[in-house]
């Protein structure tokens, strides 16, 4: 029995290793609202007035509110969803930890952005019986301008 769950993990993990470099672009776009904003900023208890007031967003020379640096997390993982529904199948979603994630700020999030995603699998490594998987996210505005980079790194525990 410990024999085919081995040539399972393995096959799953070469698979996974094979397909490093494999890229899509979301077919959907998010569009930032307002109170999108406002709620999320609550959230995390970010006192900024430029996530809440038109005014004060107006002040530091934008049109709109500002959205918080890590608003583009709920978009790249909407964006990633896809990654393990179509291309990294197997996975147990409750057996995934989000370990890491690297952000790189192009220009801030706005109400009334377009967001479309690229995402890619930009590694993969097996050690001690997990799979650890880092995927890419270039986030766009509706001009095809980046707007943030991210890397996310995820564990899948492989039984």
């Amino acid at each position: 029995m410990a024999t085919i769950l081995d040539d399972t993990r393995t096959t799953r993990a070469q698979r996974t290793a094979g397909l490093v470099g494999h890229h899509y672009r979301v077919t959907d776009f998010y569009e930032v609202g307002r109170e999108k904003i406002r709620e999320f900023a609550k959230s995390l208890q970010d006192p900024h007035p430029a996530h809440r007031s038109e005014d004060a967003a107006a002040g530091l020379g934008y049109d709109g509110l500002i959205a918080p640096l890590t608003f583009g997390s709920i978009v790249a993982m909407i964006a990633q969803q896809h990654l393990f529904d179509e291309v990294l199948t197997g996975y147990d979603p409750a057996e995934i930890l989000h370990t890491d994630q690297r952000l790189q700020f192009h220009r801030p999030i706005t109400v009334g952005d377009r967001l479309i995603c690229d995402v890619f699998l930009d590694s993969f490594r097996h050690a001690a019986g997990n799979d650890i998987m880092v995927t890419k996210t270039i986030m766009l505005d509706q001009h095809d301008t980046p707007v943030q980079t991210m890397w996310t790194t995820l564990v899948a525990y492989s039984r």
